[in-house]
């Protein structure tokens, strides 16, 4: 990640209902792991909490959001998700260069 790039974050939640299976979970897994090998991505489940977050590279918000809804999580109504385009300001390697003479 470098200062000034734009990515997209998905803060999901998980919706009342019926628990996700092992197989779309699993679908789920393998669906974010397809995303991953195309753009950067970062993915992770929050501590106690049924939902996560995936911070992604996309061309635009309208394919971002195809990417969302393309997820099987997504697709079958077990979760919902916010997605938010983020503007990257501050990065440990821009502490770095600050510092630096």
């Amino acid at each position: 990640m470098k200062t000034g790039e734009k990515y997209f974050v998905r803060i999901d939640q998980k919706l009342s209902g019926d628990p996700v299976g092992k197989s779309v979970f699993d679908s789920h897994i393998e669906y974010v792991r397809r995303l991953a090998a195309e753009t950067t991505l970062y993915a992770g489940g929050f501590k106690g909490v049924q939902g996560g977050m995936l911070i992604f590279k996309a061309k635009n918000l309208v394919d971002a959001d195809a990417m969302c809804k393309g997820d099987p999580i997504m697709a079958g109504g077990f979760y919902t998700y916010k997605l938010h385009e983020w503007s990257l300001l501050i990065t440990s390697e821009s502490k770095k260069k600050m510092t630096e003479p």
